[in-house]
C-alpha cells in the first residue's frame, strides 16, 4: 500500500509510479487528515509512505497523522521525500516515527522535484528545461525506487549529519509560528468563489465567507496548494507572489512520459 499526501502534484505523481511499478494501490491521505479519520490502514505488502519536505521535515500535520494511525498486516514501512533539493532530517524522523509504532523501518529515498514555494524570495523561480529535467530525472528515479521494493531491498539515502538535527528540531517549530502565519493569504477580484482552496487545505484553515475564501486561525503549513490550485489564479500570499508562476506537475506531465517513450 502506498500512502501520499501531496499539494501540487509531485507527490501524488511518484505515489502512483510506484504504486503501478509495484502492482499496488495508492491511497491519498488527504480526506483522512482534514476529517482527523485515523482508522486503521491494512496492507499485506509493505507501506510506502510519500510525503513532500516542508522546511527540512515531513509536514507535521502528515507525521501527527501517521502517529495516530494503526498501519497493520505488513510490518516493513518505506519512505520516499519529494522536495526542491534537501529533504533535511526528514528521514531521521520517519526512522524514529516507525520505531515508535513498532514497524520495520526500510530507508528512505529522496527525490528533487520542482519547487512549488512561491511565499517567499529566497528560492530563484526556476524556467522551464529546468522543471522538465527535475521531473525526468525523478521519474527515472521512482523506476529504480519501484525495482528496489520488489527485491525487498533497503534503499538507501544520504547521511544526515547530527549538527542537521540538531539545528533543525528547534528551528522548524519556530519557523513555523513566525513566519507561516495565514495574515498575508487573500483572495483578489478574480475568485470566482469555486470553493477549491478550502476542499485542498489539509488543516481546514480556510472558509467561504460570502462566496470568498477567508483564512482562519494561526496554524498554516504553507503547503501551497490554495494558491497553486486555484484555477483563476486569485490566491495570493501578501505582494511576494504577484506575477509569480504558478505550478502544477500535471502542467509537465509530458516530460515524465518522455522517459517512458525512449
Amino acid at each position: 500500500m502506498i500512502l501520499y499526501f501531496s499539494a501540487t502534484g509531485n507527490t501524488r505523481f511518484v505515489a502512483h509510479r510506484l504504486a503501478a511499478g509495484l502492482g499496488d494501490e495508492a491511497l491519498d491521505l488527504l480526506d483522512r487528515i482534514k476529517r482527523d479519520d485515523c482508522a486503521p490502514i491494512h496492507s499485506d505488502r509493505p507501506f510506502v509512505i510519500c510525503a513532500p519536505t516542508y522546511v527540512c521535515e515531513m509536514p507535521r500535520f502528515l507525521s501527527d497523522h501517521l502517529r495516530k494511525t494503526p498501519l497493520v498486516g505488513n510490518s516493513k514501512v518505506y519512505f520516499v521525500f519529494t522536495s526542491g533539493g534537501y529533504s533535511g532530517i526528514s528521514g531521521v524522523l520517519a526512522n524514529h516515527l516507525m520505531r515508535r509504532k513498532g514497524l520495520r523501518y526500510m530507508g528512505c529515498a529522496d527525490l528533487t522535484m520542482p519547487r512549488n514555494y512561491i511565499a517567499n524570495d529566497h528560492y530563484p523561480e526556476l524556467d522551464t528545461p529546468e522543471i522538465e529535467r527535475r521531473i525526468r530525472t525523478a521519474t527515472e528515479a521512482v523506476d529504480g525506487i519501484a525495482a528496489a521494493i520488489r527485491r525487498g531491498e533497503r534503499l538507501k539515502s544520504r547521511h544526515v549529519w547530527l549538527a542537521e538535527v540538531l539545528i533543525t528540531l528547534p528551528f522548524n517549530p519556530v519557523w513555523v509560528r513566525v513566519r507561516q502565519g495565514v495574515g498575508d493569504f487573500h483572495a483578489t477580484d478574480k475568485c470566482v468563489g469555486c470553493g477549491k482552496c478550502a476542499r485542498l487545505c489539509p488543516l481546514n484553515v480556510i472558509e467561504i465567507v460570502d462566496g470568498k475564501p477567508a483564512w482562519r486561525g494561526k496554524s498554516c503549513a504553507h503547503c501551497m496548494s490554495c494558491i497553486q490550485n486555484c484555477p483563476v489564479q486569485a490566491i495570493e500570499y501578501g505582494q511576494i507572489t504577484q506575477k509569480k508562476k504558478r505550478y502544477l506537475f500535471e502542467k509537465y506531465r509530458y516530460a515524465a512520459r518522455e522517459n517512458d517513450n525512449r
